[in-house]
């Protein structure tokens, strides 16, 4: 509607008049918006527009809309005729972009070049030199699955990659050589449900097992290199014509540069795989660049993150890139908030798939944690259950911890690390002060912050009787199948229990509440052991 109002108002105009308008943005790039750019480029004389973004109106009204101030005369432009351009999207609100117009920086370029751009779309900052980037790849679309709720899962939430499943790359959260590595598909060789489902797309198949550079679609476009893996909806992959030139491909999608020409023709919140394709690259000087950043080439796949795949899984051991040597190499211990989620869920059994997959492409630095990890093998339960207190004659889950950890870090243990690591799980209070000690970080903060960093897919869960001072357990679901929850009821809460009795007997404060709480605990988990209704339903966690 909004460019129809445009035509509308132009045609008011007399010969030499102009219309200034803020409108919607995406007609300056959308494909579907073609030809009219090439009619009012060839007809009409341009004179300014201004990209507003997100927040161009004082209303609320307007939350979401992407907007640009557009001034156009109705007379058509004499040769060289210069079209004028600001910026001042970073803005966030009315009133900043009010201020910014009258002082950022203008940038002007011929009316009539903007006729050889790609699909006539307009863009008013200095386009950079090269040929478009299809000339040296192919910008391919993913799967989509049409239900990715019952396709796709973290790959946490199995113990292993079951038949039937593959991994697939989703979107990367930052730049980096290896990100995206969360997800798996249930394909069944493209033969399966997904197939036959509504709204599925099988896309793009034979390019699997190539290497390439896999780009998010949304805002700040982020790049990882892919490896040949399957890739999702919400990411392209641009896939190399001559392997050679995957070096200089990556070094220039994973630049600023490359951001800059992205939305230089596509301000879309989401970018289509076309307009890759139609950015320009200059193959010479991203070659030089590749060479100057990896004169040994590009790493092997390697992450210190648990939420990759290709993590290597041990608590504290880092693979970094060394700027100096341009390599990988062994980085410094970690201390970050990560490690004693990886470190609880060692202990209660879980591996990481780059553990468990010989066949997995990883680099040897990686690999070397891996075989690491052996190590600390012997601290895993035996049944994925771990009392917060002392249970089954186990000792308490802090101590066993603490003796995983000091395993992991060698002689860099201390007390000062361990408060070091509260610290970075965010257990402080607001004047940086710890909230408590190790103890009461697993019995108080670890299930919610594990739930965040695994993006609300918790695979360690904690089963408690809602008492600070009474029985808690956490424990790996991926274990826990029927004997398990026998074991669970009848061992660990019925050995509580038994105590508290015991407790209850000798008088001790508090101890006929705990035994009520656990009695309650201990029927409710009958009900789900039984399998009566409404107790016959597993919910996955969402």
């Amino acid at each position: 509607i909004a460019t129809v109002f445009l035509d509308r108002c132009l045609a008011f105009c007399r010969t030499g008049g102009t219309v200034s308008a803020v409108m919607p943005q995406n007609w300056l790039f959308l494909k579907s918006y073609m030809k009219l750019r090439e009619r009012l480029l060839k007809q009409e004389q341009w004179e300014l527009v201004a990209r507003l973004g997100e927040g161009g109106f004082h209303s609320s009204a307007a939350a979401g809309a992407f907007t640009i101030l557009l001034g156009i005369s109705h007379t058509r432009a004499p040769e060289g005729h210069l079209l004028c351009g600001l910026d001042v999207s970073e803005e966030r609100d009315a009133t900043g972009k009010a201020r910014s117009l009258l002082d950022a920086e203008m940038t002007c370029v011929e009316q009539g070049r903007q006729l050889e751009n790609p699909d006539y779309i307009i863009g008013v900052d200095q386009n950079e030199s090269g040929e478009p980037l299809a000339i040296y790849a192919k910008s391919l679309a993913g799967i989509d699955s049409g239900d990715s709720q019952r396709f796709r899962f973290k790959f946490w939430e199995m113990d292993s990659l079951l038949k039937g499943w593959i991994r697939q790359l989703n979107s990367a959260t930052q730049t980096m050589e290896y990100s995206g590595r969360e997800h798996i598909l249930f394909f069944e060789d493209g033969k399966g449900a997904l197939s036959q489902c509504p709204g599925a797309s099988i896309r793009n198949i034979k390019y699997w097992g190539k290497q390439g550079v896999s780009i998010s679609r949304m805002r700040n476009i982020p790049a990882s290199l892919s490896i040949g893996e399957s890739w999702d909806r919400n990411c392209a992959c641009i896939i190399p014509k001559n392997n050679n030139d995957l070096y200089s491909l990556w070094t220039y999608c994973s630049s600023q540069n490359f951001i800059t020409q992205v939305r230089r023709l596509n301000q879309k919140l989401s970018v289509s795989e076309a307009t890759f394709e139609n950015i320009p690259f200059d193959l010479d000087h991203w070659t030089k660049v590749a060479e100057e950043q990896y004169p040994h080439g590009l790493p092997d796949p390697y992450s210190d993150d648990p939420t990759q795949w290709l993590f290597h899984g041990h608590p504290c051991g880092s693979v970094i890139w060394d700027e100096e040597t341009k390599q990988l190499a062994h980085g410094p211990i970690r201390t970050d908030g990560t490690v004693l989620h990886v470190a609880i869920a060692r202990l209660l059994g879980y591996r990481w798939p780059a553990e468990t997959d010989s066949g997995m492409e990883l680099a040897a630095e990686a690999r070397e944690w891996v075989q690491r990890c052996d190590a600390l093998l012997p601290f895993a339960d035996d049944d994925g259950i771990a009392g917060i207190p002392s249970l089954r004659g186990e000792g308490r889950l802090v101590d066993r911890l603490r003796a995983l950890l000091a395993a992991a870090y060698g002689t860099a243990w201390s007390p000062d690390v361990e408060n070091e690591l509260l610290r970075a799980a965010g257990y402080t209070k607001n004047d940086g002060r710890l909230r408590g000690d190790l103890e009461g970080f697993l019995r108080d903060e670890f299930f919610a912050s594990h739930s965040q960093l695994f993006h609300h897919r918790p695979f360690i869960w904690q089963l408690w009787d809602g008492r600070a001072d009474g029985f808690s357990v956490l424990l790996n679901y991926h274990k826990l199948d029927r004997r398990n929850l026998e074991r669970l009821i009848y061992t660990y809460l019925g050995g509580w229990i038994t105590q508290q009795r015991s407790e209850v007997a000798a008088a001790t404060p508090g101890a006929e509440e705990r035994l009520v709480a656990a009695l309650d605990l201990k029927g409710r988990l009958e009900k789900i052991l039984e399998g009566e209704k409404p107790y016959d339903i597993f919910i996955r966690w969402k």
